[in-house]
Parts: C-alpha cells; sequence; structure tokens
C-alpha cells in the first residue's frame, strides 16, 4: 500500500506534469494562445478534481443504498467510468464554450481531444511512476 507522502507526491506531479504537456499541446493543436489553453487546462483540473470527489461519493452512497454493499464488478466499474466522463463533459463542454467564444460542437471536439490524451497519458504515467517508485513490498500472511 503506498503511503499519504507518496499518494499526494503522485497526485501533484499527475497533474503538474499533465498540465505541462497538455498546455502546449493544446494551443497548437487547437491554435489559440497558450494562456488560453493553460487556463482551460487549470480550470478543467480542477473542476475534474472536484467532480471526482463529488461523483465518487453519491456513487458509492447510491450503492450502498442500492446493493447494501460497495462492490463493483467489471460491468459496474465500466458503468461508473462512462457515467463519469459524461458529467465532467457537462460541466466543462460550457465552460470551455463559454470561455473560449466558440460552439458547443467545437468546445465537444477540444473536450473529447483532452479527455483522450489524459487517458494516454493516465496510463503511461502510471507505468512510468510505478516503475520509478515501486509499491513497497508487503508481507503476507
Amino acid at each position: 500500500m503506498r503511503s499519504t507522502s507518496d499518494r499526494l507526491r503522485h497526485a501533484i506531479s499527475f497533474e503538474l506534469l499533465g498540465l505541462a504537456l497538455v498546455t502546449p499541446l493544446g494551443a497548437l493543436a487547437f491554435e489559440r494562445p497558450l494562456h488560453e489553453i493553460g487556463l482551460i487546462a487549470v480550470v478543467s483540473a480542477a473542476l475534474a478534481t472536484a467532480w471526482n470527489y463529488l461523483f465518487n461519493l453519491g456513487f458509492d452512497h447510491a450503492l450502498r443504498r442500492l446493493t447494501g454493499a460497495l462492490r463493483k464488478p467489471v460491468w459496474l466499474r465500466l458503468v461508473h467510468a462512462v457515467v463519469f466522463e459524461i458529467g465532467l463533459l457537462a460541466v466543462l463542454m460550457p465552460y470551455i464554450a463559454w470561455q473560449l467564444g466558440i460552439s458547443l460542437l467545437e468546445a465537444l471536439t477540444m473536450d473529447i481531444a483532452f479527455a483522450a490524451f489524459y487517458m494516454v497519458f493516465a496510463f503511461a504515467f502510471n507505468w512510468a511512476y510505478d516503475a520509478l517508485f515501486p509499491v513497497p513490498d508487503t508481507q503476507r500472511r
């Protein structure tokens, strides 16, 4: 099991490196100024973090109320991930459209691109993080 300080290092380094990569790549891909994409990226990261907390809290309470447990089989994990992303999209798409003065369709395209980037980034980052900072072995009884 990872320590609290290790989890903090993971979360902070994930966000900082993600922002350092997505901001210039987004500015280049969408032909927008760096400061505009940077603002979108920082606000999106903050909203995603808040949504993650609220969504997971609500999901777990609903799951416990409906089933009496918190066990999530694979099919429910897939539902959880899809509903989470739809909720995040519902929050971010209007914000992106408003902030950049673009249509909802353009904001949808941008939001999907950011989500795709972060899926690939999360996979690569977590793989590299685990290689650089392996989980300490725990003795099994």
